[in-house]
Order: C-alpha cells, then structure tokens, then sequence
C-alpha cells in the first residue's frame, strides 16, 4: 500500500509511475484519494477540537462543584452530553472515511522503480543478460511429458482421477527428483545465510492482504470458505507475514528466511500449449528466499537475491536468461522484479522459474513491518522476495534437456540428493 504522504507530496510523479504500469485510471483514483484525505483530516481536526472542548468542561464542572455553583455545573454537564453526541457522530464519520481511504488505497498498485523499462507485455522485458549453454537436440528429442511417461516420473492421467487437471502424481525417481530438489535447494539458502522455517500452507485474509494478493489475486486463490482461509500461492506470503505488526532493530536487519512449501494457484484462464505437463499445474512445488532489510540497502539485497538464484541455476547447468520487467509485465505489488527463464531444448522455448522482487516499503505498510533505527526513530522495512526454486519447470529443463539415448543424466550438484546419476 503506498504512504499517503508520498502520494500528496509527489502526486504528479506517482501518477505517471502508476501510468508506466498501464494502471489507466491512475490521476482518477489519486484525486480521489487525495480529496477523501482532505476531508478525513478535516473530520479529525473537528473531532480533536470537539474532545479538547470536553475536557475543558470537564475541568469547569470540577471546579464549579468545588465552589459550590451546582447550577452552574449543571448547564456544563449538558454542555459536555451535547459534545458527546456530536463527538459520536464525527467518530462514525471518521471511521467511514479511513475504511473509505483505505480501500482507495488497496486498489492503487506500487510504484514502479526508475529502472523499470516501459512496455506493456512480456515481449517488452529488457534480458539483461544470460549464461549456460543451450544444448543441441536430435530431430527425436522429447518432451518432458513423454519422458515422464517413458521413464514412469509422473502420471498425469492418475492425477486427474484423483484431483483434477493440474494435479500431477510423481512416482519412483520422478518423486525422488522432486524431494533432492527441495532438499538441495534448502541446504543451498542455509549455507548462504537464509534461516530455515517451515509455514502453514493456509494462511487467513489478513495474511493475504498484508502481502497484496488481496484484494488483488482473490480469483487466483482457492479460498476455504467454512473457515475463510487461503491456500498459499507462494511461501512469500505466510513467510513475510511473520513480520506483521513487528518493530525490528536496525541492527537485527537484514532478515533473510527460506522456507520450501506446496503451492495452490487456480490458473483461471489458463489454457493452449504452453500450459501442457508440468509448464502450469494448480499445485506445486517451491522453495522461496524473503528478505527484510531498510531502504538504503535493499537494492543491494535484491542483487545479492538476483546473483544467488543466478548461481543456483548454474549448478543445475541450465541455459538462463535474466529479464528485467517491464512496466506493464511487472506484478501489481513490485517495484522492480527479475524474472528467470531457462531453456527447454525439446520445446524450444523459455520457462520462467523465478521471481525476484523488491516491493520496498508497499508490503511493509500494509503489514506495519517497521524498524527502529539507531537513532530512535521507527521506519517502513522494504520487504524483498524471490523463487529459489519453483520446481515443475526445473524439472521438465532437466528431463528435457539431458536426455541420451542411454537415459537421463541427472546433474552432478543433485546426484547426492536423488541417490541416482541416470534415469533408465
């Protein structure tokens, strides 16, 4: 959520920021922020002036009974009843117009950084640069789906019965795979200085709206309406939310948490081939990197996100590409994301497999994640967030991508963690 200070003091560059991610109705929906501010603050200045006249009788009334003016003090009383009630009524007015401001303000995405190139689609996204090499395939190469079924990986077929499309079960190596990815990705942030933590998978709606995917993302998530819970889309957001309504030393900063978690997105719309096998499902794997630092050092903390998750995927040698999204493409909470792609060689195209973010201080205000600096003053955090790794598309990279005619060669970091070095 942005600071209402910012948008008032720097209305005309919040506007065109907002412009810059195609959030049309941007000048509308400042003014009227703005103007419900104004007269919140006029409601509140009314409602002060009429508590500090409160008080001021209430000292009369004292002092009236005390001199023994009984009258006196009578026509006061009424006097204070009378404040009372219209003391009432500026509270409810005042109520109404924060509950009105605030939705104002749930609606109103983040500002996008300086950095942030303009477009409009994810063919307007800026690669800033790549590595690894892209193998050469034969004429013969398969896909992962077909793999999977070949080596008996992963059932989709079995998965629908049980679930649904989107529901894959991974069976024999396919889900020793899966669990040596996990396990290696979480071994990985710990010796790079990221505490382990393992959170619920539902999470309740303040939760969500403390990250943004309230009321943004409702139709994305699947919701448990009995008990008004979410399933996670990402680790991102019970993880970060573990700092809602937190005070942290500047000294304590950055935090840095992994957490691995299955993940829930309902995909609605979601259909073609480039949703086939594992390249979109409703349910997934991920391990997720959260960071919590202050402003003046948490762009260095999203480069030092950015060049972790680079050399993760090295180790996987997989051919990457790291694009930098643009204004239209970035998501409706960040300020600058980089997205990674890796090449399938069998499909001959990019799959994304991480998000890196900083969401600077829109998530912090939301959840009022703040930290004392060392000279007392108490400040928004800027929260950060990445993927390290979501797994269905490493894995189709990996099948896709090191398949011989003797099988499938599993990469040399994951050998110790799968057990294996082939799939046959």
């Amino acid at each position: 959520m942005l600071i209402i200070k910012n948008i008032i003091d720097n209305r005309d560059s919040v506007i065109r920021g907002l412009l810059k991610k195609h959030f049309h109705n941007a000048e509308q929906i400042i003014e009227q922020i703005i103007n419900t501010d104004i007269e919140r603050r006029n409601i509140q200045k009314e409602l002060d002036t009429n508590l500090a006249a409160q008080n001021k009788i209430a000292k009369q009334i004292g002092a009236l009974m005390a001199q023994g003016k009984r009258d006196e003090a009578e026509v006061a009383k009424a006097q204070t009843s009378q404040y009372k009630e219209h003391g009432k009524l500026l509270a409810d007015k005042l109520a109404e117009y924060e509950n009105n401001l605030k939705e104002l303000l749930w609606q109103v995405p983040n500002i996008p950084h300086d950095s942030v190139p303009e477009g409009r689609t994810a063919e307007d996204n800026r690669v800033e640069r790549s590595g690894g090499e892209i193998p050469t395939m034969t004429e013969d190469a398969l896909p992962h789906w077909d793999l999977a079924k070949r080596y008996d990986l992963i059932d989709f077929e079995l998965g629908v019965k049980i679930t649904g499309a989107g529901f894959p079960v991974y069976k024999g190596k396919g889900a020793r795979l899966q669990r040596a990815l996990i396990n290696f990705f979480l071994d990985e942030a710990r010796n790079a200085g990221y505490l382990e933590v393992e959170p619920p998978y539902l999470v309740n709606a303040d939760s969500g709206y403390g990250t943004g995917q309230l009321p943004d993302k409702e139709g994305q998530m699947y919701h448990v309406t009995a008990d008004d819970l979410y399933l996670i889309p990402t680790a991102e957001i019970p993880v970060t939310n573990i700092f809602r309504d937190v005070i942290l030393q500047e000294k304590d900063l950055p935090q840095c948490l992994t957490a691995y978690s299955a993940c829930f997105r309902r995909e609605a719309g979601s259909y073609g081939k480039d949703v086939r096998g594992l390249n979109r499902l409703h349910q997934f794997n991920k391990v997720e990197i959260v960071r919590v630092d202050t402003p003046k050092h948490s762009y260095q903390s999203l480069d030092e996100m950015v060049f972790y998750v680079e050399k993760l995927i090295g180790k996987l040698q997989l051919p990457y590409r790291i694009l930098r999204l643009c204004g239209g493409d970035i998501s409706f909470t960040s300020s600058l994301t980089f997205d990674f792609e890796v090449y399938s060689a069998a499909q001959k195209r990019w799959l994304e497999v991480s998000s890196v973010s900083n969401f600077e201080s829109y998530q912090a205000n939301r959840l009022k994640c703040r930290y004392k600096t060392t000279e007392g003053k108490i400040e928004l955090c800027h929260t950060l967030n990445g993927s390290a790794l979501a797994l269905p598309r490493i894995i189709a990279a990996l099948l896709e991508n090191n398949q011989t005619p003797q099988g499938i060669k599993i990469p040399k970091a994951l050998v110790p963690y799968c057990g294996f070095e082939w799939i046959d």
